[in-house]
C-alpha cells in the first residue's frame, strides 16, 4: 500500500488520524498491567487495534522507543505489525536516528526490504543528517510502493531553537522541506501527492500553512497532538481545499485516554476520544 491507500482509508473512515502506539512502563490500564510489560503491552495494543478496525486510517510503531524498552519488545513488533496490517490498517514505523548513507541502506532493507520481518506500509525518518539518510529509501518508493515521511519540524517544546531559524531567508524546517520536494516529481500518486513526504508539527500552524502552500504534491503527516501546543484547527492546515494531502498524529490521548474518566473501559474510553477527535476535525475540513 502506498500513500494513495492511506489517502483512501481516510476517505472512506472520514477521519486522518495516525494513532501512536507507544507506551512506557507505567502508561498501561490496569487490568493489562498485571501482566509483565511486553505482554500487557502486547495485549492492549492488539485489543486496541481490534476495536479501531475500520474506524482509523493508521497506526504508528516507534523502533527506536521499542528498542529501547528491551529485547522483548522487539521481538512483538514484527507480530503487532502484521496484525495491524491484517486488521487493515496504513501501518508507520518510526525508524531510528540515522546519522549516514549505510545505516540509512541497512534501515531500508530492515524495515522496507522484501525480506523485511515487519508488515510495514511507510518510515518516518529523521532527515537533519541530509540527503544520505533520505535516498537510500527512495528505491523501495519506486520498486514497492512504499513511502518515506522526512522529519522536517519536530512537535517538542524546544523544536524553535534549531528548526525555526532562519537560514538565509528560509526558516531551517523550510529549507529541509525544499530539499525533500526535489525528489517527489517522479513519485507521485494518483491523487498528485508522491511517496516522499513531509513530518511536521501539529503545534505550529504558521508552518503547516506555509508547507500545505508551497509543497502541493507533499503528504504532511502533523505530528504530535498530544503536544499542549497543538490543536485540531491546527492540524486542518496540512489539508487541501478537497480534505486530501495530509493525516495526523496522536498517541496518549488515545491509549491514555481511560486516565481522563474513573473506572472508564481503555478500550471504550479509547474509542470515544477517536470519534472524538473524528468529528472536531471535520469542523474544519470536509473529506472529498
Amino acid at each position: 500500500m502506498s500513500v494513495d491507500g492511506l489517502q483512501e482509508k481516510i476517505r472512506k473512515r472520514k477521519s486522518a488520524l495516525t494513532v501512536d502506539m507507544t507506551l512506557f512502563p507505567g502508561q498501561l490500564p490496569e487490568c493489562y498491567a498485571e501482566k509483565s510489560f511486553p505482554e500487557g503491552y502486547r495485549q492492549y495494543c492488539l485489543d486496541l487495534m481490534k476495536r479501531l478496525k475500520g474506524q482509523i486510517p493508521a497506526v504508528r510503531f516507534r523502533l527506536s522507543a521499542l528498542a529501547l524498552l528491551g529485547v522483548q519488545m522487539l521481538e512483538i513488533l514484527p507480530e503487532l505489525t502484521k496484525r495491524a496490517f491484517e486488521l487493515g490498517f496504513y501501518v508507520l514505523l518510526e525508524a531510528p536516528e540515522l546519522g549516514n548513507r549505510e545505516t540509512a541502506e541497512l534501515a531500508g532493507a530492515a524495515l522496507l526490504g522484501p525480506e523485511s520481518i515487519y508488515r510495514c506500509d511507510g518510515v518516518q525518518i529523521p532527515f537533519y543528517a541530509g540527503s544520505d539518510v533520505l535516498e537510500p529509501f527512495l528505491p523501495y518508493c519506486e520498486t514497492m510502493r512504499k513511502d518515506v515521511f522526512a522529519t522536517a519540524r519536530t512537535p517538542n517544546r524546544t523544536a524553535p531553537e534549531l528548526q525555526d531559524l532562519l537560514n538565509g531567508t528560509r526558516l531551517v524546517h523550510m529549507a529541509a522541506a525544499d530539499r525533500v520536494s526535489r525528489y517527489a516529481d517522479s513519485l507521485l500518486g494518483k491523487f498528485g501527492y508522491a511517496r516522499v513526504g513531509i513530518a511536521a508539527s501539529a503545534g505550529a500552524p504558521d508552518s503547516l500553512k506555509n508547507l500545505r502552500a508551497k509543497y502541493g504534491n507533499l503528504f504532511l503527516l502533523a505530528d504530535g497532538l498530544d503536544y499542549p501546543s497543538a490543536n485540531l484547527k491546527h492540524v486542518s492546515y496540512a489539508f487541501d481545499k478537497l480534505g486530501r494531502g495530509a493525516a495526523y498524529c496522536a498517541g496518549a490521548m488515545v491509549t491514555q485516554a481511560w486516565r481522563q474518566a474513573e473506572n472508564a473501559d481503555p478500550i471504550e474510553a479509547a474509542q470515544a476520544e477517536v470519534e472524538r477527535q473524528k468529528k472536531g476535525l471535520q469542523r474544519y475540513i470536509t473529506f472529498l
